[in-house]
């Protein structure tokens, strides 16, 4: 940063500056802990008996402990892509118009989680549903270690509730997927040739203003070879909705490449779980109590509206971490 012709390319000035602030986030809380743990040593060998200098000694190693787990946990979001943006997407399952809403509850509460850390939400692409909710939505999540901590979100979700729908007020039991994929770098090489695309131009459905659903803007793309499909139709102009949806399916490629070097998740990609009871990683149960349980870590919180409102990094944190024992 030193150097004179630094600022010369933004570009890669810009990625080393982003490079050196997550070095920071790593290196400092690490230094920041020695350097408390050292003078709590200190501490200790002066309290010499003195309860209230050792209640406060053990008050201060609790938050200490804290804190390691948090960067033990950072430590865990080490791999190629944990600190890419994120693209999530939303679809909603067996259940009808009960799943439509469920989908629309599950966008709200990465909505509410994205703004609780500071990060940027931008939908790329929704479906609302006939009656209630949407039926599908695609959203960009941006900042720091975003994927990371999505990536725990990949599965079927399962809401149990009495239904707002159900005249009878029975309890229903709904279903929607989550797929989230790394936002791929620029730099990052995708070849995609254009014989091998098809683009449609649309109207914009949703909501209007800004003349988004006035004019024929929406893009849908068409990866031939693969049948990928990806679509933007939020974006003002068609311009810039297509380069939302090639920014879209170049993650969508570079995922499918990673799994097909894996030689095992080619076959995932196309063969999905059913989106219905038996496949789900996590349950919020509404009534007749209330309880959200992750099946893959038995992470289990009892204030279900709690998590339903964003807070959810207590089931990120313990995939995390069980992700490390294997």
């Amino acid at each position: 940063m030193n150097e004179p012709d630094f600022w010369d390319n933004s570009v890669q000035a810009n990625k080393a500056m982003k490079e050196m602030k997550y070095l920071k986030s790593c290196v400092e809380p690490y230094l920041d802990n020695i350097k408390k743990l050292s003078d709590l040593k200190e501490l200790l060998e002066m309290a010499e008996g003195e309860v209230e200098m050792v209640a406060q000694i053990q008050t201060e190693l609790s938050q200490l402990d804290s804190t390691i787990e948090k960067i033990e946990i950072q430590n865990i979001l080490s791999g190629p892509f944990d600190k890419s943006n994120a693209i999530l997407s939303i679809n909603a399952g067996a259940g009808g118009t009960e799943s439509c809403d469920w989908a629309n509850m599950l966008l709200r509460m990465y909505t509410r989680w994205a703004d609780e850390h500071k990060y940027q939400v931008k939908v790329i692409d929704i479906l609302a549903g006939e009656e209630a909710g949407i039926k599908n939505v695609t959203i960009s999540i941006e900042g720091d270690m975003v994927y990371g901590y999505l990536k725990a979100e990949k599965g079927v979700h399962r809401l149990v509730r009495i239904s707002p729908f159900d005249a009878n007020k029975r309890r229903h039991t709904s279903f929607a997927s989550v797929d989230v994929i790394p936002e791929i770098e620029d730099d990052v090489e995708v070849e995609i040739k254009f014989e091998d695309l098809r683009i449609d131009i649309f109207r914009s459905s949703g909501p209007g203003g800004q003349s988004v659903n006035t004019t024929d803007s929406a893009v849908r793309i068409t990866h031939i070879p693969t049948n990928i499909v990806v679509q933007s139709q939020n974006e003002r102009s068609q311009l810039q909705n297509k380069n939302t949806a090639m920014k879209v399916l170049k993650a969508r490629l570079y995922e499918l490449r990673l799994k097909e070097q894996e030689d095992k998740l080619a076959k995932e990609y196309q063969a999905k779980q059913k989106i219905e009871w038996g496949s789900q990683i996590r349950s919020y149960v509404m009534q007749p109590y209330t309880l959200v349980k992750d099946h893959r870590t038995d992470a289990e919180v009892g204030n279900a509206q709690k998590v339903l409102d964003g807070d959810i990094d207590v089931f990120m944190e313990a995939y995390l971490k069980d992700q490390l024992k294997k």
